[in-house]
């Protein structure tokens, strides 16, 4: 690896860590906040969940707008930072604010969550298009492309697992020291956001964009972003399959914090069986660049698929109580879904060649804008979800684990594992039958590719 490449190699992904830390917050905990920390009352959270389902979509659409954005932007800093920075630092600010209490009540806290959630959600966007988007542009090499990919993802692990581990005891102890769990629930935030802003930093400092695969071209339009989503079938067969993966994946994880609480019965065991699945995912896609160079993706992801079943069998027979199964359970699922994250991100950034090779147009902005459109509405579907599971399940009312029905602790198991396999396994049958972008077909691409440019 050149001197330059492993610089790139690792600023780009230690940029990931407080990246995931704040999206783990708001996406996965924002919630339990508001029903368990907050204690809105049923009105509101009603209301609540309807802001967070309708902000997400609306913010989903607006994600290949933000790509097209991006991709029209050229000055000194090149298309991607300017957004990266300008994302890091409106979305920090705003998360502080989401786990803020100002002491809103009814209407007022209302219209205060909708519109600091909203903004949150576009500051958001506009880091995570750009950040995401510069990976193509770091090689064309899918070998390089996979080795900078793992330690982005391994590095995003690292952020995410650090939230959902220390979540409980972290919150509990500042607000032991500060008086009330809101307040450490606001300074766990801050600490979350000042993480996030440093590792930006790394990657605004430290990567430095090769303009090799940049070539000047003309101003992507409204109709040249429509035309660059739809009219390029393997990225849109991508879209699919992942969207349907995520869907299913964050409903499970959103249930998290719910289950150790509500049906374990301990929800200190939570961290420690989160410490455990974030190990067993970081080795995963540790070792993965060696798995990829025996076996080629399509099996890769066909023994993920399986791994990630097997996790979801074994979890919905597994006793409530009854760790060692719930641990095995875990470590199926998470490392096949370690596997699966990264095999998409691949997936994706190998159709903006395919797009540049059938439109003869290189658009990695509008492309990767899909890949948040995807999380978002994975994570407005499964926020609809566990909002009205929570309310209708009688969790929203509960103190303890035994004032939840048995009815109740099964429709939230229902919905916490048998819809998200449901949806894992369409996604998968979805990528068998569409996807065409094999490690050979990739090879040709890029030789017409230069054949052209020749």
């Amino acid at each position: 690896m050149e001197k330059g490449s492993k610089r790139n190699h690792y600023t780009f992904g230690l940029g990931t860590i407080g990246r995931d830390m704040l999206y783990s917050m708001v996406s996965m905990y924002l919630m339990y906040y508001l029903t368990d920390i907050l204690r809105l009352p049923t009105s509101v959270m009603w209301w609540v969940t309807g802001i967070i389902l309708a902000a997400r979509i609306f913010d989903a659409l607006n994600d290949p707008i933000m790509g097209v954005i991006v991709d029209n932007t050229h000055g000194r800093f090149g298309k991607f930072k300017p957004w990266i920075a300008l994302g890091a630092l409106l979305s920090g600010a705003l998360t502080v604010l989401l786990f803020t209490d100002f002491g809103f009540e009814g209407a007022a806290y209302i219209a205060f969550f909708a519109v600091v959630y909203v903004l949150w959600g576009v500051s958001f966007t506009a880091n995570d298009i750009s950040y995401w988007s510069m990976l193509p542009s770091l090689s064309a090499d899918q070998k390089e492309r996979e080795k900078i990919g793992a330690f982005a993802r391994i590095c995003a692990n690292v952020g995410l697992f650090t939230v959902v581990a220390g979540i409980v005891p972290i919150t509990t102890a500042l607000g032991n020291a500060a008086g009330s769990q809101q307040k450490g629930y606001f300074y766990f935030a801050m600490i979350v956001v000042g993480i996030m802003w440093a590792g930006q930093c790394i990657t605004l400092l430290g990567v430095k964009e090769p303009r090799a695969l940049e070539k000047e071209q003309e101003h992507t339009t409204l109709k040249g972003m429509v035309r660059a989503i739809f009219k390029n079938d393997q990225l849109l067969f991508t879209a699919i399959s992942m969207a349907l993966f995520m869907i299913g994946y964050t409903t499970t994880t959103s249930f998290g914090l719910y289950f150790f609480k509500y049906a374990y019965g301990d929800e200190g065991m939570y961290s420690i069986f989160a410490v455990i699945l974030g190990v067993s995912q970081i080795l995963a896609l540790s070792v993965f660049p060696a798995f990829s160079k025996r076996f080629n993706r399509k099996k890769l992801y066909t023994a993920a698929t399986i791994l990630v079943v097997a996790g979801y069998i074994v979890f919905f027979f597994a006793p409530v109580n009854t760790m060692i199964f719930i641990g095995i359970a875990g470590m199926l699922l998470f490392v096949g879904q370690a596997f699966i994250q990264l095999l998409m991100l691949m997936f994706l950034a190998d159709t903006v060649e395919y797009g540049q090779w059938k439109l003869g147009k290189r658009n990695d902005s509008v492309t990767f804008s899909l890949q948040p459109f995807i999380n978002k509405m994975g994570g407005a579907v499964s926020s609809g979800i566990v909002g009205a599971v929570v309310i209708i399940s009688g969790i929203k009312e509960a103190e303890t684990a035994a004032d939840v029905t048995a009815q109740g602790l099964f429709l939230m198991k229902a919905a916490m594992l048998i819809l998200p396999l449901i949806c894992i396994l369409a996604g998968y049958v979805i990528y068998r039958k569409k996807y065409r972008i094999d490690e050979e077909a990739y090879a040709r691409i890029l030789k017409e590719l230069e054949e052209r440019e020749a």
